[in-house]
């Protein structure tokens, strides 16, 4: 430093055209790969601050919703929905079940499995 203020049109002028001297080692790649290294920065930030505003939020479905759409389908396919729906709302009371099942003249009907998870609804 010489202790000289720089004028503002030399302060810009200075500052105006900062590139890495000719004779550097790595030239224009090393400026290529500097480029592409802050392009892939910001976008990961403005990636990062966008992916909670363009995030779809998936409401969960009711329980009470998911039990009527079961009311179509046959006896069988009521019984495995319900077995499903329960395992996700009580996986112990499947547990209590889980000797019961598999034996066709004791399997729990759709009534009893309706009120179990009637009481989760």
């Amino acid at each position: 430093m010489n202790g000289q203020a720089l004028s503002e049109t030399a302060l810009q002028a200075g500052l105006h055209d900062i590139r890495l001297p000719a004779q550097a080692p790595g030239g224009a790649e090393a400026e290529l790969f500097a480029v592409i290294a802050l392009a892939a920065f910001l976008a990961l930030v403005i990636g990062s601050a966008l992916r909670p505003i363009l995030t779809l939020r998936q409401s969960k479905p009711n329980l009470s919703g998911q039990l009527d759409a079961l009311e179509v389908l046959p006896e069988a396919e009521q019984r495995r929905s319900l077995l499903v729906l329960l395992k996700q709302h009580d996986p112990a009371y499947v547990e209590s079940l889980r000797a019961r099942l598999y034996r066709p003249d004791n399997a729990p009907d759709t009534a009893e499995l309706r009120a179990a998870l009637a009481r989760h609804a």
